[in-house]
């Protein structure tokens, strides 16, 4: 991947606030919007919902799920040529008070601070995402693999 590619890789993951959360459903892929914050090092990325949502308890029930996080949309002629990275990985609920809950959260409600009231709702939890790999597409015929070190590699960046 050229460095042009890789910076671009960063700035969607920084910048961007907003992705599509994939799960499965009764054997049938499901697809929502999601909040997302991400570890400075982009080994972690977090979502947060009530446990009673359908997308929270696919999740409960099958760990994996597909993150697809994309440029705006700018009005440009053709939006395929946007940027956009899809994170493959698993999903686990984070406890409160284990090790890393605390910063997470407070990522969290600076990003989003409308969710702090939220955080003392009992059917609300902090979900971690651990990536295991994924599909970068930084314009047209321009697709890159992704794994967890691509990521590492351009939280640097």
């Amino acid at each position: 991947m050229d460095i042009q590619s890789e910076k671009l890789l960063a700035q969607i993951i920084r910048n961007t606030r907003i992705a599509a959360l994939g799960t499965l459903r009764d054997e049938a892929p499901h697809v929502s919007m999601v909040e997302f914050v991400v570890t400075q090092d982009f080994s972690t990325f977090h979502i947060f919902g009530s446990r009673l949502m359908p997308l929270f308890m696919d999740l409960q029930k099958n760990k994996r799920m597909d993150l697809l996080i994309t440029e705006s949309d700018d009005g440009r002629t053709n939006p395929q040529s946007l940027g956009r990275v899809s994170i493959r990985g698993s999903a686990e609920l984070m406890q409160n008070g284990e090790p890393g809950f605390t910063p997470i959260k407070k990522m969290y409600i600076e990003r989003f601070p409308e969710s702090e009231s939220l955080f003392k709702l009992e059917d609300f939890g902090l979900w971690r995402i651990n990536p295991k790999g994924g599909r970068f597409v930084a314009g047209l015929a321009k697709g890159y693999n992704i794994s967890p070190e691509t990521l590492l590699k351009v939280s640097g960046l």
